[in-house]
């Protein structure tokens, strides 16, 4: 008899901590990002890899036709990066920062999406010296834009 109550507290003690994280687990991570980008694109990789270490889930379909894939999102000429991104309904241009795609879907502003123009150095995908300051560019449809955060 004593046998047995050993094995079911020692199963008990064993479960014990499975069950309490099984709760975190089943916690919701953040919405899927779907990346457009170059399939050479060094950089491109590099952004797709950062997301991910930021807990986003990122489906990252390769194609040579990205002034396509801006054009029919809207992107600004003015704003074109390397690759681009649809999350939450918003369109995400260039090498915008994990935290400030994060505060765009908590506020939910009436915008088209973020962009970082170019390719700064120090951004996102774009890490290595020397870093420069670089700003996030919310914009439109109408093509307005102002600035959504600086780096």
């Amino acid at each position: 008899m004593k046998t047995k109550t050993f094995l079911i507290i020692g199963l008990a003690l064993v479960l014990a901590p499975l069950k309490a994280a099984a709760p975190a687990a089943a916690a919701p991570s953040q919405p899927i990002v779907t990346v457009y980008k170059d399939p050479d694109c060094g950089c491109c990789k590099a952004w797709v890899e950062y997301m991910r270490k930021h807990g986003f889930r990122v489906d990252a379909k390769d194609t040579r036709d990205m002034e396509q894939i801006k054009a029919n999102l809207g992107v600004p000429a003015s704003l074109v990066a390397c690759h681009t991104a649809i999350v939450g309904g918003y369109v995400i241009e260039g090498h915008v920062p994990a935290a400030d795609i994060e505060r765009l879907l908590k506020q939910k502003p009436k915008i088209a999406g973020l962009a970082v123009a170019g390719m700064p150095a120090g951004s996102p995908g774009m890490e290595g010296p020397p870093p420069v300051h670089y700003q996030v560019i919310a914009f439109e449809r109408s093509g307005k834009t102002h600035v959504f955060a600086s780096h």
